[in-house]
C-alpha cells in the first residue's frame, strides 16, 4: 500500500469522497443506492450465517452510508494515516451492517463478507481492530464505545490534529453508566471534534427502551452534559449530511437519530423480536425483493 509523503498528498488522500461535492439532490441518490447495498448485504450476511443481529444493523444503515460515502476524511488503501477521521461502532453487535458498509468502501475485498461468522473468519460477531481494517476499536460490550470515543478526540487535540472521531451509540446502550461519565468528560472539554450518533429505533432486546428504563428526555440530558444536540430522521439522507457536516460551535455533538428496527423490510421493522433472529430461506427472498 502506498504511504502518501507530502502534506498535498496527504490532504488529496484524506478528502471526503466525491459524493459530498455534489449537489443535494444528486448526493442522496448516490447514498440511497449505496445504503441498499448495504442492505442487501447484511441480508445475506446473515441468512448466510444463521447468525446475527439484523434489526439494528437495518436501522443504522443510513447513518453509516452517509458517514463512509459522504463525511469521513479516510483512504482505505491506507487504513492507519494518521489524520484519517475516526468512526467507532459502539453497538457492536451490529457488525455486519459494518463490514458490508467498509467492503463496499474499498477496505475489503466483498468477497470476503461470505465468511461472516463462519469459524476463524476474521469478520466475526464483533469487530476487531488487529483483524479488519478501516475498525478503529474492539466493541461488544456496550458502553465501550463512546469512553474510546473520547479518548480518541482529546487525542486529536492534544496533537493538534484535524482530524474528527464518529460514534454510533445503541439507545439501549445508553443505559450503561460509563456513556454518562464519558459524555460528562467531553462537555467539559468541549470536544467540538467529536460526533455521537444514537440509534434511536426505540427497541432494545427483549423489549421497548422506554419500557426497560426509560430515557426520555433524552436531548435535554445530553444538552445538561454541555453538548449540541439536534434531533433527526435517521433515515433522511439529506438530514444526516446536514447534521455530521455542519460547522462546530466549540461544544461536542449529539445526533439523536430517529430511526426504525429493521428499517426497508417490511416483515422486521419495527419489531421486538427482529433484534438477533435470523430470517429463513423464504424471508431473505422477500426481503431481497423488496429492495429491489
Amino acid at each position: 500500500m502506498t504511504v502518501p509523503t507530502t502534506d498535498a498528498e496527504l490532504n488529496t488522500k484524506l478528502a471526503p469522497p466525491i459524493s459530498a461535492t455534489l449537489d443535494s439532490t444528486a448526493r442522496v441518490d448516490l447514498l440511497r443506492k449505496e445504503a441498499t447495498r448495504i442492505r442487501r448485504s447484511v441480508i445475506e450476511m446473515i441468512g448466510r450465517a444463521r447468525m446475527g443481529h439484523i434489526g439494528g444493523d437495518l436501522s443504522t444503515t443510513d447513518i453509516l452510508a452517509t458517514l463512509f460515502f459522504a463525511v469521513l476524511r479516510i483512504d482505505p488503501s491506507n487504513p492507519t494515516t494518521p489524520e484519517r477521521d475516526r468512526f467507532i461502532l459502539s453497538k457492536g453487535h451490529c457488525a455486519a451492517a459494518l463490514y458490508s458498509t467498509l467492503a463496499l468502501r474499498g477496505f475489503l475485498p466483498v468477497e470476503a463478507l461470505s465468511t461472516f461468522m463462519q469459524p476463524l473468519s476474521a469478520l466475526n460477531g464483533h469487530p476487531n481492530r488487529r483483524k479488519v481494517p478501516g475498525v478503529e476499536a474492539n466493541t461488544g460490550p456496550l458502553g465501550h464505545g463512546l469512553p474510546i470515543a473520547v479518548g480518541s478526540a482529546v487525542a486529536s487535540k492534544l496533537k493538534s490534529s484535524q482530524w474528527r472521531t464518529f460514534v454510533v451509540l445503541g439507545d439501549g446502550e445508553l443505559q450503561e453508566g460509563s456513556n454518562w461519565e464519558a459524555a460528562m468528560c467531553a462537555g467539559h472539554r468541549r470536544l467540538d471534534n467529536l460526533v455521537a450518533i444514537v440509534d434511536r429505533n426505540r427497541l432494545q432486546q427483549g423489549a421497548r427502551t422506554e419500557d426497560t428504563n426509560q430515557l426520555e428526555p433524552l436531548a435535554s440530558r445530553w444538552t445538561s452534559f454541555g453538548w449540541e444536540t439536534v434531533e433527526i430522521d435517521g433515515h433522511d439522507l439529506a438530514a444526516l449530511y446536514d447534521a455530521f457536516t455542519s460547522p462546530r460551535n466549540g461544544k461536542p455533538k449529539c445526533v439523536i437519530a430517529k430511526t426504525v428496527k429493521g428499517k426497508g423490510i417490511s416483515f422486521i421493522e419495527d419489531r421486538v423480536e427482529w433484534h438477533h433472529k435470523v430470517p429463513t430461506v423464504e424471508q431473505i427472498e422477500l426481503a431481497l425483493k423488496e429492495l429491489a
